[in-house]
C-alpha cells in the first residue's frame, strides 16, 4: 500500500492547484461574459473594431446580389468623469451584381454614416443607458452606383437596460439629405434598430433585432429581421467576437432584397 503520510502532502498540493486553476478559469469566464455583454450596448466605453460582411439578393428583376463588409470602428472619449462621447462609424466596402436590372457589376466604397453619442459614464435609474447626438452622411462613395451623393444630417439616439445577462433596447436616427445629389430627391430616411440579446456565463450572445428604414419620399419600409450567435475568444492576448447569423426581409422595395440574407461578423475589442 502507498504510504499515506508521505502522499498526503502531493495530494494537497494537487487539490490546491485545481482550486486556485479553476478560480482563475471562473474569474476569466466571469470577464469574458461582462466584456461580450458591453458588446451589446452601443455606447459601451470599449474600444472596438468590427468587420461585418453581409449577402442580400433579389435586387433589380430579382437576380441581383450585393456583398458588403461594413467597417464599424466604435471609439469612446472620456469628456468627464461623468460624460462619454462614443463616436460610431459604419463605412461598407461593396461589390453588387444586377442590383438595378442589368446594370452589371461594381464594386468600391459606399457612402458612411458617422454617429456621434453624449452618453453618461454611469448607467441611470434602473439600469437605464442612454446617449444622444447627431448622425451624418457623407457622400464617400467611389462610383454612383454605390452611393447617394448626399451630405446628409439629422438626430441619433440609443435607449437600452441591462440586467443580468438580458439587454432590451431601441436605437435610432432620422437623416435629412441637403441637397439633391444625383437622385431624384433629397434623403429623408428614418431608420430604427430594436433589438434584444442574451449574454451566457461563458460569454456566448444571442441577438435578435431588425434594421428598418422609412424612407418618407417614397413612403416605403425596409425591414430586414436578424439572428446573430457570437462567441467571445481570446486569440493569443487579443479578445475577439465572432459571430455568424441570418436575416429575413420582412418588407422592402420591389426592387430592393428579397427573401434570406445572411451575415458574419469579426470583432476586435481594445479592453481599457
Amino acid at each position: 500500500m502507498p504510504d499515506l503520510p508521505r502522499i498526503q502532502p502531493i495530494l494537497t498540493l494537487a487539490v490546491c492547484a485545481i482550486v486556485v486553476l479553476s478560480s482563475d478559469l471562473a474569474r476569466a469566464q466571469e470577464g469574458d461574459a461582462d466584456l461580450a455583454k458591453q458588446l451589446s450596448n452601443p455606447v459601451a466605453n470599449l474600444i472596438s473594431v468590427p468587420f461585418q460582411a453581409n449577402y442580400d439578393h433579389g435586387f433589380g428583376s430579382k437576380d441581383g446580389s450585393k456583398y458588403y463588409v461594413n467597417v464599424q470602428p466604435v471609439l469612446p472619449i472620456s469628456l468627464t468623469e461623468d460624460w462619454n462621447l462614443i463616436s460610431r462609424t459604419i463605412l461598407p466596402v461593396v461589390h453588387q451584381n444586377d442590383v438595378s436590372g442589368n446594370s452589371g457589376t461594381d464594386t468600391g466604397i459606399g457612402d458612411t454614416v458617422q454617429s456621434l453619442f453624449l452618453s453618461p459614464a454611469e448607467p441611470g435609474p434602473g439600469g437605464l443607458v442612454w446617449g444622444v447626438g447627431p448622425v451624418f452622411l457623407l457622400p464617400t462613395a467611389s462610383d454612383n452606383s454605390l452611393g447617394l451623393d448626399q451630405w446628409g444630417a439629422g438626430p441619433t439616439a440609443v435607449s437600452l437596460f441591462m440586467k443580468d445577462g438580458w439587454t432590451v433596447g431601441l436605437l435610432g436616427n432620422h437623416v435629412w439629405g441637403a441637397d439633391n445629389g444625383l437622385v431624384a430627391s433629397a434623403t429623408n430616411a428614418t431608420f430604427l434598430q430594436p433589438f434584444i440579446n442574451y449574454t451566457t456565463p461563458d460569454a456566448w450572445t444571442f441577438a435578435l433585432n431588425t434594421e428598418s428604414t422609412y424612407d418618407w419620399n417614397g413612403e416605403q419600409w425596409s425591414v430586414p429581421v436578424n439572428g446573430i450567435v457570437s462567441k467571445l475568444v481570446d486569440v493569443g492576448g487579443q479578445k475577439i467576437s465572432l459571430g455568424a447569423g441570418i436575416r429575413y426581409w420582412m418588407d422592402g422595395p420591389d426592387a430592393g432584397p428579397d427573401g434570406w440574407g445572411a451575415r458574419l461578423v469579426l470583432r476586435f475589442l481594445f479592453p481599457k
